[in-house]
């Protein structure tokens, strides 16, 4: 099978002056393989007649076009985006208990979701519901299409993205969420997700992780047969994900499909994995059903056993002893110093930062980003502190001027390696949170600095944007000789990359702690014992996985006190 896809807002005939067209072997001949939509002035490249010789694809100034050959054992498409647009094959495979979905962004984890709750009819099966359900005959989803089209099963969404949550919806979080009690355990669900202390706000008031958590809640508190939650973890904290993770297990007798980037999350709380592959913005597949660890583990070695199709190579996980403190040069010595604002205060031990990259761990509202701005010189503490560092800082949360990319400083070496050279003309105003992202990253690290300083970095890539993150980051400070400190809430990141721990406590949004930099075991105990959470480490792959709670192994952990196995 070939697909042609043609990415419509990269494409510019004016420019190029239908390049495609001119240069196609087969229009040449005289068979129209690339017709000219007189609507959208687009050019149309008609799949039956392509021979896939990808000339267009290497000639194409403005990287628009996709040509793919597909096996014809990967399965049967199930819906395209229109002609040469985005197509999705095969669905996953409803069970009671958690259904978790892995993947890349823009390969199509989201069209899934919205087949699954009936947003979205899926366009290749030739027809309405009928036609769907027949489609599907003789294969476990059939059961569940056929109750989902006659209105036996009901299904509810929580969306992706929730920042548009207070355009549409207006009120306290109690009113609202009371408005969607169907079930009547209104004040179980609010104290399990941890909304307790923000039900008087008003929803514009709320910031990013509770806007995460009312859409959780109003989601797990209607009276459903389906639950989907797309990305759940995403503005929540290390102690509010492990907590999502348990409150999701913990329901009974439904069919929960989840959407998750945090492969330990994601790992914690599912019975089962679909691996969704593909190219994005081109096409995804859905693999087979597998278990936990299989899907996972398959995942990231890049092959699917059972499909016998490997579509990347293998992500390895390097379980390595980090170098000792007296084998790194000291970047910047700082004494302990405080910050006070009304109601909240935060305290700093004294510490040494040393070329490497320091991990930052903690709950939210316990002052990461408060030290990370005083270290940075945008804020200034109680006490005054001498910072003779220079200093490049990524923020946490990116506002988007209206300017050209291109017009920032960013290396050569940078545009290659964050895959950003299709973004150069375009507004940042025009980017999506994971362009953004990337964006912001590769101007922080073009700056010329003794330490840099990135809040987040993994907000809204998807898992191998991020694991290629890391190992970007660790060459970058190992061939460069700079130190670095990465706050996340992603343990899987700060374990991978991290050569120490800075670890955060306290109370949220009243007073923090920030510990002195400590070696990796020392900082992941002391991490993990305040998340009451025990890892141990996939003897196949070498990542950490969390033990469920009272296994055999956590129960163990616990009683020697090693809640991180090296």
């Amino acid at each position: 099978m070939r697909i042609a896809v043609l990415n419509k807002d990269r494409c510019k005939p004016k420019e190029c002056n239908y390049l495609c067209y001119r240069i196609c072997p087969r229009v040449k001949t005289g068979k129209e393989t690339i017709i000219i939509d007189e609507k959208t002035k687009k050019p149309v490249i008609i799949e039956d007649l392509c021979s896939g010789c990808g000339i267009c694809v290497k000639k194409c100034p403005f990287n628009s076009i996709v040509i793919i050959n597909l096996p014809e054992e990967i399965g049967e498409p199930i819906h395209q985006y229109g002609v040469n647009g985005f197509r999705l094959y095969n669905l996953p495979t409803p069970r009671h208990g958690v259904v978790g979905i892995i993947g890349q962004n823009g390969v199509g984890k989201t069209t899934v979701m919205k087949i699954l709750s009936g947003e979205l009819k899926p366009n290749l099966c030739q027809g309405d519901w009928d036609k769907i359900v027949e489609h599907f005959r003789g294969r476990e989803i059939q059961n569940y299409l056929e109750k989902l089209a006659n209105n036996e099963i009901r299904a509810v969404h929580k969306p992706q993205y929730i920042d548009s949550i207070p355009k549409y919806v207006k009120g306290t979080v109690r009113d609202v969420l009371r408005d969607r009690d169907e079930v009547g355990n209104f004040d179980e669900i609010i104290n399990e997700i941890g909304l307790e202390n923000s039900l008087n706000k008003n929803i514009n008031e709320l910031s990013g992780g509770e806007l995460q958590k009312l859409a959780i809640s109003a989601c797990l508190l209607r009276d459903a047969d389906v639950y989907l939650l797309d990305e759940p973890s995403s503005y929540l904290d290390v102690r509010e994900r492990l907590n999502l993770a348990r409150v999701i297990r913990n329901i009974r007798d439904k069919f929960i499909f989840v959407v998750e980037h945090d492969l330990i999350v994601l790992d914690y709380l599912s019975d089962y994995i679909h691996v969704i592959f593909g190219t994005p913005g081109a096409y995804g597949i859905v693999s087979s059903i597998k278990s936990v660890r299989v899907g996972i583990n398959e995942y990231l070695s890049g092959f699917l056993r059972s499909e016998n199709i490997r579509f990347r190579d293998e992500i390895k996980f390097e379980v390595r002893e980090a170098k000792g403190k007296e084998e790194r040069k000291i970047t910047l010595k700082y004494p302990k110093f405080e910050k006070s604002y009304d109601g909240f205060r935060l305290h700093a031990e004294e510490g040494c930062i040393r070329i490497g990259i320091t991990g930052i761990l903690g709950p939210n509202a316990t002052g990461k980003t408060t030290f990370i701005k005083i270290l940075a010189g945008v804020e200034k503490p109680d006490n005054k502190i001498d910072i003779k560092a220079r200093i490049s800082y990524k923020r946490q949360y990116i506002k988007p001027r209206n300017i050209i990319v291109r017009n920032l400083n960013l290396r050569d070496e940078f545009i290659r390696k964050f895959n950003i050279e299709h973004l150069l003309d375009r507004n940042l105003m025009d980017l999506s949170g994971g362009e953004l992202q990337r964006v912001a990253i590769a101007e922080c690290l073009s700056r010329d600095a003794d330490i840099y300083l990135l809040d987040e970095p993994s907000a809204y890539l998807d898992v191998e944007e991020r694991l290629r993150l890391a190992k970007l980051l660790r060459k970058f400070s190992t061939d460069n000789e700079k130190s670095l400190l990465v706050v996340d809430h992603d343990i899987l990141l700060i374990d991978y990359l991290s050569d120490e721990l800075m670890v955060f406590s306290g109370k949220s949004g009243i007073c923090g702690n920030a510990s002195r930099q400590l070696d990796m075991r020392e900082g992941m105990n002391l991490f993990l014992r305040e998340m009451d959470v025990t890892f141990r480490r996939d003897p196949e792959t070498g990542r950490p996985r969390a033990n469920k709670p009272n296994s055999v192994k956590d129960r163990e952990q616990k009683k020697s006190g090693k809640y991180y196995y090296i």
